[in-house]
């Protein structure tokens, strides 16, 4: 017999796969709790034929946090079928957020195994491999999702959707404090917005500190190769179909999408 969980996935499911919205969960499965959430959301691995590629962390930042109406981070799924490369043209003909997320981006080298523990910066940060640069473009499988609250927001994968993805970052990022690089977004022909890791609870780092310990508690290991993007560095840019977003980290490099 399907439980509620799994009930509450197949509907997200069916929501992200045809582009609509709904206006809730049926309050029968409708979860309470971020615990509940959580376990709504594992539930969708099992509609990928691909591993599981990582985890994002959204409302990292005051801005993030007003615009889907929670009152601090949450983790999500990253599911391999939505990650793009540097450059990529999608699709915002059916999304209903309209913005995109220059955010830092980080690729695991080694397991990290859930623990009792709370992990440190230090300990995080010695078994990542790779930074990277990335450009989110988020949406929601509610019609108001401001209004959805934190836990049917986690159970839809913490509105996880479109991830365009650099490659690894070249320079020594490693020499560099995080929480004060500054990061542009340009919106090309438009506009143009500041922000830097500070933006991202303090620094990308901390981020990363946090969804590592958020998962743990969970009973989640992170596995090596899996990405982590900890959220946005710059307030959220508005866009249209037709704008190009170009995200400039300075000597670290750019990353960039194309919409339709």
């Amino acid at each position: 017999m399907q439980t509620k969980a799994a009930e509450a996935a197949a509907l997200i499911w069916r929501h992200w796969q045809n582009g609509s919205v709904m206006d809730g969960l049926p309050p029968g499965i409708k979860p309470a709790t971020r615990a509940e959430g959580y376990a709504i959301q594992a539930h969708l691995e099992q509609y990928s034929s691909k591993p599981r590629a990582g985890w994002k962390i959204a409302a990292t930042s005051r801005a993030g946090q007003q615009h889907i109406g929670v009152d601090g981070p949450i983790a999500g799924r990253l599911q391999a079928e939505f990650l793009r490369e540097d450059g990529a043209t999608i699709s915002i003909t059916t999304n209903r957020m309209r913005v995109c997320e220059p955010e830092f981006a980080f690729r695991f080298g080694t397991d990290l195994s859930a623990r009792s523990d709370a992990y440190t910066v230090e300990e995080v940060m010695a078994a990542v491999a790779d930074l990277h640069l990335a450009l989110e473009v988020p949406d929601s499988r509610f019609s108001d999702f401001a209004a959805a609250g934190g836990p049917s927001l986690i159970a839809e994968a913490a509105c996880a959707w479109e991830l365009v993805v650099g490659s690894a970052v070249q320079a020594d990022w490693r020499a560099l404090d995080l929480s004060q690089h500054t990061v542009t977004g340009h919106v090309e022909g438009r506009y143009e917005r500041e922000g830097s890791g500070g933006n991202v609870l303090g620094d990308p780092r901390i981020a990363l500190m946090w969804l590592v310990n958020e998962l743990s508690g969970l009973g989640i290991d992170i596995c090596a190769g899996e990405l982590v993007t900890t959220g946005a560095s710059v307030p959220p840019l508005e866009i249209e179909p037709g704008d190009r977003i170009l995200a400039d980290f300075g000597v670290l490099g750019q990353v960039s999408v194309s919409l339709g």
